[in-house]
């Protein structure tokens, strides 16, 4: 039973990712789709369903001889700080370099990647006070503790949804995506890796007990769609003001292919 149920945690993440790829290949002119209601709709459904299997995925990755293995807890906490601030020390940097080299493409990441983890940051807190859902860490056995603004007086019970899950999915889904317009053939394997360590991250706030499977599926698809949004209305929208006072106006266009490399 418990095989089939992260199976299936896998599985949304996954999809969460594919969706990634593909919204990176297609620029419609609306910000918003029917599709984006029907994906929603979707993994907010999946969330659910899973919350009925929060308290056995819990046990498993609390389980003590994985929390005893001094990899794993090594490995988790490297996650929760590449999440953050290492998020933004990437997004910060890659804009400030790309000022410095008077490089437009390389700024327009950066800063598109951070406004998406801020919006999607910025939601996230507001659910996260809103619900007030109990940690696993405060009882493991009660996935269905909430209480409505509690959130906002007890970090205790901010557990709906992962913050930095949320961060990790907007970084992988602004920065895949953005892959589409200035290089699409790096496309594909940045966001296989970038979709790839933002899950671990999620896995790694499990692992720390402090959030339950559902709080990082909502986490995921706050991310990804914070991601996809910020970067559609920017690429749709080239004249916006946002891109004209921050972007250096006095090099190459952010659409123009990749010049520059990341190592990863």
């Amino acid at each position: 039973m418990r095989q089939r149920e992260i199976r299936y945690l896998f599985l949304c993440l996954v999809a969460l990712a594919s969706q990634g790829v593909l919204e990176a290949q297609e620029t419609p002119e609306p910000l918003f789709t029917s599709r984006d209601a029907l994906l929603a709709g979707g993994f907010l459904l999946g969330a659910i369903s899973l919350v009925p299997a929060d308290v056995a995925l819990a046990e498993v990755v609390q389980d003590s001889a994985r929390q005893d293995d001094p990899l794993l807890r090594a490995g988790a906490g490297f996650l929760r700080f590449l999440a953050y601030p290492g998020s933004l020390g990437v997004t910060g940097s890659l804009y400030a370099a790309g000022h410095f080299l008077e490089r437009s493409e390389m700024a327009a990441v950066g800063l598109h990647a951070t406004e998406a983890i801020a919006l999607a940051v910025g939601a996230t807190l507001l659910a996260k006070g809103l619900v007030g859902r109990a940690r696993p860490a405060v009882d493991v056995t009660r996935p269905f503790d909430v209480g409505l603004v509690r959130g906002f007086l007890d970090g205790r019970y901010r557990s709906f949804p992962s913050g930095h899950t949320t961060a990790a999915f907007a970084l992988a889904a602004a920065m895949t995506n953005e892959m589409a317009y200035i290089d699409p053939e790096l496309r594909v394997p940045i966001g296989v890796a970038l979709y790839s360590v933002a899950s671990l991250i999620g896995a790694s706030r499990m692992y720390h007990n402090e959030h339950w499977a559902s709080d990082i599926v909502i986490g995921a698809a706050i991310g990804s769609f914070a991601g996809w949004k910020v970067v559609r209305y920017h690429r749709t929208r080239p004249d916006n003001r946002i891109d004209e006072t921050f972007l250096p106006q006095n090099a190459e266009k952010p659409v123009i292919r990749l010049q520059w490399s990341i190592p990863l």
